[in-house]
């Protein structure tokens, strides 16, 4: 309980900034210099779309300048998340919780002073490389539970990322519309609500968040987590789980092969997940309050497939509950991709929610299993790791194929890509229950 109140309050303020962007974009265009940060990722913005062919508008230009934020959030992630997994094995998972939530707490007090372009980028930064609390969090519910609760504990964790991106954009809409009102530097009043919330939870976790990985079980040395710095960093190294040691070679490439298939799966569902702001404003001419409210309808979806489902799969039928998601992915894309009623839409949003909701905590609750306990802050740290990269070129890729070949053709190539997830999920052998 005390992860999930945690990660709760992480994720209300990280959502926050969502629907704020656009505002904040206008804010920084008008008081970078012309040789700033601002103008010269703007420069490389335009002639991204320039290539692609997307249509110069304020709306499309909002959205792709976002998702280069967001990758760069995305790759920081990647980078950050293994190290901090394998520093909590030697060092425990409390000291380093603590250590990310102070990062992310820094990060909202540069929010909140970043009077320029530059500052806010630098902000995004300290709070990519100390998003590791998530990691952290999957590893903490690993320690603390067994084979046949583990995949309750992953449950929860998925409830709190859904409830967070439900709630959390709702607040920072409340400051987006007060926003043109306002004025000037109108992100201080958000930025601070959000720096409240982060200081909240870094007192919360210091009251009540004990240590999960007893001195005896930790790894000895940087030796045994750091064999080699490259294995935390080497896009290659994280494939093979190169840090990992002290498992056998069967469980390996298990781990491996996992470890794959959770990227594949994320890349193609992250890059058509980034596209849907494009698909609905130019196929449903939708409004930001539209967009709101569809991304809610999909929260509420999550939520309520956790919580009375996800939570309850039995011990042994996550890679079952995983291959359905992805089974249930495939016509969700291909409804969406030919929808031309709002209707038909919805339909495919409700299973792609539903995917979204079973498919990642199962496969990590699979993933959680392997490994010694002074090993599973890296694994874990890994795991995440691969996503963090699959978020970051997804949707780079998606909105390629999206501008150069039609939102059908995006989603039916969607469908059909995720038969090499699902054909490799049948190679995966779980371990059996303890």
């Amino acid at each position: 309980m005390v992860v999930f109140l945690s990660l709760l309050l992480d994720l209300l303020a990280f959502t926050m900034i969502l629907p704020l962007l656009p505002s904040l974009l206008d804010y920084y265009a008008q008081h970078d210099k012309g040789d700033g940060w601002y103008s010269m990722l703007q420069s490389g913005v335009n002639h991204f779309r320039e290539f692609l062919g997307i249509p110069d508008t304020e709306r499309y230009n909002s959205v792709l300048f976002g998702g280069i934020i967001g990758s760069l959030f995305s790759f920081l992630q990647f980078v950050a998340s293994p190290v901090i997994g394998a520093a909590s094995d030697v060092y425990g998972r409390r000291p380093l919780m603590m250590l990310t939530m102070v990062g992310i707490t820094s990060s909202y007090v540069m929010w909140a002073l970043s009077h320029n372009f530059q500052l806010f980028v630098l902000a995004r930064i300290v709070g990519g490389i100390s998003k590791g609390n998530v990691s952290l969090s999957t590893t903490i519910v690993t320690d603390v539970s067994t084979r046949k609760t583990r995949g309750k504990g992953m449950a929860m964790i998925g409830i709190s990322f859904s409830l967070g991106f439900i709630v959390g954009p709702m607040i920072g809409a409340l400051f987006a519309r007060s926003a043109a009102a306002q004025g000037g530097a109108f992100y201080v009043q958000p930025a601070l609500f959000a720096l409240f919330l982060a200081a909240a939870d870094v007192l919360f976790v210091y009251m009540y968040l004990d240590e999960t990985l007893p001195e005896e079980k930790r790894a000895q040395s940087f030796g045994n987590s750091f064999k080699e710095a490259q294995n935390l960093i080497n896009p290659v190294s994280l494939f093979c789980f190169s840090a990992v040691k002290k498992t056998t070679k069967k469980d390996m490439s298990m781990l491996r092969l996992l470890g794959f298939i959770y990227f594949l799966y994320l890349f193609i569902f992250s890059g058509l997940e980034f596209t849907l702001t494009f698909l609905v404003h130019k196929r449903f001419q939708y409004t930001s309050i539209q967009q709101g409210r569809m991304f809610v309808f999909m929260g509420l979806i999550m939520a309520l497939v956790q919580g009375g489902f996800v939570r309850r799969i039995k011990p042994g039928k996550e890679k079952r509950m995983a291959v359905m998601g992805m089974v249930i992915l495939m016509p969700s894309f291909l409804m969406i991709a030919n929808a031309t009623t709002t209707t038909l839409f919805y339909a495919g949003l409700a299973l792609f929610a539903f995917a979204s909701a079973s498919v990642v905590p199962c496969m990590t609750t699979l993933v959680s299993v392997y490994g010694s306990a002074d090993q599973k802050g890296t694994i874990m740290g890994i795991f995440r790791s691969l996503g963090a990269l699959s978020r970051a070129f997804g949707p780079v890729v998606s909105s390629a194929v999206y501008w150069a070949y039609g939102a059908s053709t995006c989603y039916i190539t969607g469908s059909i890509l995720l038969i090499f997830p699902l054909l490799l999920f049948t190679m995966v052998k779980p371990q059996k229950m303890d």
